[in-house]
C-alpha cells in the first residue's frame, strides 16, 4: 500500500507540473495572440480582428486567475477566502466582457452602415489558423491533466479553451471572405457573430462563474 500510494502521489505531482505548463503555455499564447491581433486589426481597420485581440487580452487576465486557482487548489489554502476573491475577479472580468461586446457591436454596426472597407490581413488569417490548431490541443492536454489531478478549475478552463475555437473559426471565415472574395461586409458580420459569445462570457462572469479561454 505504501509503495502504491507513493507512486500515485508521484504521478499526481507529475501531472500537476504538466498542468501548470499547459496553463502557462495558454497564457503565453494568449499574450502573443492579443498583441498580434490588436496591432494588425488596427492597421487593417478590421473590427473582427481587433475584437478578437481585445478578447484575448481579457482571457489573459482571467487565465492568471485560473493559474492562481490551480496552485491554491493543490496548496490547501483557505477555500472560503479563495472563493470570495475568485467571485470578485470573475465579476470584474464579466463586466469587461460586456463592455467589449458593446464596443464590438457598435463598431461593427458603424462599419456596416458606413460601408467601411477593411484591408485584407494575411497575418490575421494565419493567426486564426494557428489558434484553430493550437487551442484544441491545449484543451485536450488540460482535460487529461484535470482528470489525473482531480481539478475542477482546470477542467472548466480546458472546456473554455476548446469553446473559444468558435471565435477563431468565425474570425478565419470573416477575414478569408474579405481577402479572397472582397466581401468587405464579412469582417463586420464576423465581429457581430462574436458578440453573443462575449455576452455569454460576461453574464457568466457576473454570476461569479468561470469566464476565460
Amino acid at each position: 500500500m505504501g509503495l502504491a500510494s507513493a507512486r500515485a502521489t508521484d504521478r499526481r505531482d507529475w501531472w500537476f507540473r504538466i498542468s501548470l505548463w499547459l496553463v502557462g503555455g495558454t497564457l503565453a499564447y494568449n499574450v502573443i495572440e492579443a498583441v498580434v491581433a490588436v496591432w494588425f486589426g488596427a492597421e487593417a481597420d478590421s473590427v473582427a480582428l481587433l475584437g478578437f485581440g481585445l478578447d484575448s487580452v481579457i482571457e489573459t487576465l482571467a487565465g492568471v486567475l485560473v493559474l492562481w486557482r490551480l496552485t491554491a487548489e493543490v496548496g490547501g489554502r483557505d477555500a472560503e477566502q479563495m472563493e470570495r476573491i475568485e467571485v470578485r475577479v470573475h465579476r470584474f472580468v464579466g463586466i469587461t466582457f460586456l463592455l467589449l461586446a458593446a464596443y464590438v457591436g457598435a463598431q461593427a454596426g458603424f462599419a456596416l452602415s458606413t460601408q467601411q472597407v477593411p484591408e485584407a490581413s494575411p497575418i490575421g488569417i494565419l493567426l486564426a489558423v494557428a489558434s484553430l490548431l493550437i487551442m484544441p490541443l491545449l484543451s485536450w492536454g488540460k482535460l487529461r491533466a484535470a482528470r489525473e489531478i482531480g481539478s475542477s478549475a482546470l477542467r472548466a478552463e480546458a472546456m473554455e479553451t476548446l469553446a473559444c475555437s468558435y471565435l477563431s473559426l468565425t474570425l478565419l471565415l470573416g477575414l478569408a471572405a474579405n481577402a479572397a472574395l472582397s466581401w468587405w461586409w464579412a469582417d463586420s458580420v464576423a465581429a457581430l457573430l462574436m458578440v453573443p459569445w462575449l455576452i455569454k462570457e460576461g453574464r457568466e462572469g457576473l454570476r461569479g462563474e468561470g469566464c476565460c479561454c
